[in-house]
C-alpha cells in the first residue's frame, strides 16, 4: 500500500470520485498531496455543494476538517508551486492519482507539457516509473483521446475510465461512485470494503 498519494482533480464532470477517494485515503492513513486546476474549481461549484477555498492555505485546511484528517496529513499546493516535493522524483510520492482527468490534462500529460503542478507531477511519475492512475470522465471519446490513452498506456500509466459496472446491484449514485473509487483503491494496493469482489 502507499504510504504517500498525489491526487490531482481537474476540470471533468464526477469530482465526487475525487473526494470520496480523497475520505478513503485519509481514513487508512495515507498521506495526501492534493492538486486541484481551476476549471475543476468551477466544476465543483457547479456540481455540488462542496465550497472549496480557493486558496492552498484556507483548501487545505478546509479539507483537513471535512475530512477529519491528521495535522499535515492533506497537503495542498497550488499550480504554480514548483517547490512542492511532487514536482521531482526525489520528493514525489510512489503514487499519483488524477480523478477525474480531463481530455485536455490527458493531452498534456501525454506531450510532456509541464505546464502547471499538475502535469509536471504526472510528468514526474512517469520519468520515475511510479504508479500513475488516470481517470477520465468524457464521451464519446475522439481519436486523439483514444491516441493519448494508448500512448499513455504504453507509457506505463494505469487508464481506468470512470465507467461503474452494476454487478454490484447499485442502489444510489453513491454506490456507483464507491464502484469507481474501489477499483482505484485496488490498483494503490489497498483494501477496500466499499464492494465486494468479483465471485465474493
Amino acid at each position: 500500500m502507499a504510504e504517500r498519494v498525489t491526487l490531482a482533480v481537474t476540470g471533468a464532470s464526477g469530482v465526487q470520485y475525487a473526494m470520496r477517494l480523497l475520505g478513503c485515503l485519509v481514513e487508512a492513513g495515507v498521506e495526501v498531496s492534493f492538486l486541484i486546476s481551476q476549471a475543476a474549481q468551477l466544476v465543483v461549484a457547479t456540481e455540488t455543494e462542496w465550497q472549496l477555498p480557493p486558496k492552498p492555505q484556507a483548501l487545505e485546511q478546509y479539507l483537513a476538517e471535512q475530512f477529519e484528517a491528521a495535522q499535515g496529513q492533506i497537503k495542498v499546493y497550488g499550480k504554480q508551486d514548483w517547490m512542492a516535493p511532487v514536482a521531482s522524483g526525489s520528493g514525489a510520492p510512489a503514487a499519483m492519482v488524477v480523478c477525474p482527468c480531463s481530455t485536455g490534462t490527458l493531452s498534456a500529460i501525454a506531450t510532456g507539457a509541464s505546464n502547471n503542478l499538475i502535469e509536471r507531477a504526472a510528468d514526474v511519475a512517469l520519468k520515475e516509473r511510479r504508479k500513475l492512475i488516470l481517470v477520465p470522465r468524457e464521451t464519446p471519446l475522439s481519436s486523439i483521446h483514444l491516441e493519448n490513452m494508448l500512448k499513455l498506456s504504453q507509457m506505463g500509466a494505469v487508464i481506468m475510465p470512470a465507467s461503474p459496472g452494476f454487478y454490484h446491484k447499485p442502489q444510489s449514485i453513491d454506490d456507483l461512485v464507491d464502484f469507481v473509487v474501489a477499483r482505484i483503491l485496488g490498483q494503490l494496493g489497498m483494501e477496500q470494503a466499499l464492494i465486494p469482489r468479483w465471485g465474493e
